[in-house]
């Protein structure tokens, strides 16, 4: 993984090498979805993105943009391009860590 900071947006490079849900780590966030914009692309696998009532596929190859009150579902063996605005993803990820934290101590 790569991640770093290009003045007001956060980019990473995220290989997610097991299916990875992020909605239990979403919880306490508003409507427990995620309030942060994210653009990227899928370089391999694919992500199965849920908002507004809507499900959207980003497979390899695609640019994706997934809007404030999102939650996803990358597939095991997807690697992807994100960025974020920096300000609102560290909002969004003392939520996801303390979560994680959380579910950790279970």
């Amino acid at each position: 993984m790569f991640e770093g900071v290009w003045g007001e947006m956060h980019v990473e490079y995220d290989v997610f090498k097991k299916q990875f849900d992020v909605t239990p780590l979403l919880k306490g966030l508003p409507n427990d979805r995620d309030p942060c914009p994210h653009w990227g692309i899928v370089v391999k696998g694919q992500m199965r993105i849920m908002y507004d009532g809507v499900e959207e596929i980003a497979k390899a190859g695609d640019a994706y943009y997934f809007p404030p009150g999102h939650t996803g579902v990358a597939e095991a063996g997807t690697e992807v391009w994100e960025f974020s605005p920096n300000d609102k993803l560290k909002e969004t990820m003392e939520v996801i860590m303390r979560n994680f934290e959380g579910s950790a101590k279970k």
